[in-house]
């Protein structure tokens, strides 16, 4: 359950690196290339928390996920030169398809270090689009730094996943289309990985929505933001072992934890089983194919984590990349219904 207090760091105004300017301006960028998805609501998950629920499917994004958002942006604001040597990133898939997508649009030649115990789907796809791809063993190496050494031998820009400007700032774009699409919002879960969504969203509902709690959502096998969030000081995880592989970043960024720690009200953490359930009730009963790391911020809402009648919340989906392959091992996760669940399973 929440906490009925704004975070405390919400009252100053240090000097930050994305305002809501630049989220204007991404949202710019991306009108004519990024999808206007869909908002998507269910009777049923109203009934089970006495509230209006608001789901926003950036499953339906080009590449399958809100990653495109961020990469399109950071690409298209590059300068000539940048462009002409290539970009590199370090991805487990996600943002890997997206700045894929993004580099053929724009012509750009991108370089993408994947660990090679990504989803095949999401190998398959980034190839797909054009990229090429290095793949690292995540026991021997940080993607970080593999990337680094790749990206100063071939003279190629980093874009990273998230603790990037231009990627927060259109990664906040989501919420921004959400609150234009439905108008205030309560509360606004949002999954979180590296806080490039999660920073980018609170960014954009402080700014439209500005009474919104936002509430970031963490798999609790990697709760470095969480952690982070509390105490004030930068935790980190190494590779967690969670099916919300798009949550397996190491930490919050240099510029996504003061934005989190300045305009998030509060961080929560879900059990991998939540995950699974929350997984399967948004397949089977709002037919939406969504990833393991789409559901998070669904999962806290299922769960009964949150506890707020009659309020309007919104929901961030952020993805829809599943590994079909892997269904069976998600099923097992689920031990038994959750009681706040109860007949609705």
């Amino acid at each position: 359950m929440i906490n009925l207090y704004r975070h405390s760091a919400t009252i100053e105004a240090p000097n930050l690196p994305v305002s809501y300017g630049d989220v204007q301006d991404a949202a710019r960028y991306l009108m004519v290339q990024a999808k206007h998805t869909p908002v998507m609501i269910s009777r049923t998950v109203n009934k089970m928390t006495q509230s209006e629920v608001f789901f926003k499917c950036e499953n339906f994004q080009r590449t399958g996920s809100f990653k495109f958002r961020g990469a399109y942006n950071a690409l298209v604001q590059l300068s000539y030169e940048q462009k002409h040597r290539g970009v590199l990133t370090y991805s487990s898939g996600n943002h890997a398809q997206a700045l894929a997508l993004a580099g053929q649009l724009l012509g750009i030649r991108p370089v993408i270090v994947m660990p090679e115990d990504a989803p095949d789907v999401k190998k398959m796809a980034t190839q797909g689009y054009g990229a090429e791809v290095i793949f690292y063993n995540p026991q021997k190496t940080t993607r970080e730094e593999f990337a680094q050494e790749i990206a100063e031998a071939r003279g190629l820009t980093i874009i990273p996943p998230y603790d990037d400007k231009a990627v927060i700032a259109g990664q906040g774009t989501v919420a921004k289309e959400l609150i234009e699409q439905v108008g205030q919002l309560d509360i606004l879960l949002v999954c979180c990985g590296g806080g490039g969504l999660l920073s980018g969203c609170a960014i954009a509902a402080h700014t439209l929505s500005p009474s919104c709690r936002v509430i970031g959502v963490e798999p609790a096998k990697a709760d470095d933001a969480t952690r982070s969030f509390y105490s004030k000081t930068l935790q980190t995880v190494r590779n967690p072992e969670t099916i919300a592989d798009g949550a397996r970043t190491p930490s919050l960024g240099k510029l996504t934890f003061p934005l989190v720690q300045h305009y998030v009200d509060e961080m929560i953490t879900v059990s991998e089983s939540a995950i699974a359930r929350a997984m399967f009730f948004l397949w089977e009963r709002m037919k939406l194919v969504v990833e393991p790391t789409g559901a998070i911020a669904t999962a806290a809402l299922l769960e009964g984590m949150i506890s707020s009648p009659e309020e309007r919340i919104g929901v961030i989906i952020s993805g829809g990349n599943v590994d079909l392959a892997k269904i069976q091992s998600y099923r097992q996760l689920i031990d038994e219904p959750d009681p706040f669940l109860g007949d609705f399973i």
